[in-house]
């Protein structure tokens, strides 16, 4: 159970690690290509989309299951 909690304490240091030390650096969209040395690691954009579309899949999926 120790191994579990930890790993899920790891994936969220990591996750809010990588959110800290992106939201330090500067957007290549918003400084052109000067900016290529720092960008972000993470595409934000993109995992708020995909994020977006698992919350409403697993809603539609709980509405279904649950309906039966």
């Amino acid at each position: 159970m120790q191994t579990f909690v930890g790993m899920i304490l790891g994936a969220l240091l990591l996750g809010f690690g990588v959110y800290i030390y992106d939201s330090m650096q500067t957007s290549e969209v918003a400084n052109g290509q000067t900016a290529a040395s720092h960008r972000t690691i993470v595409n934000w954009d993109v995992a708020d989309a995909k994020w977006q579309l698992l919350k409403e899949r697993a809603h539609d999926d709980w509405v279904r299951i649950s309906a039966k």
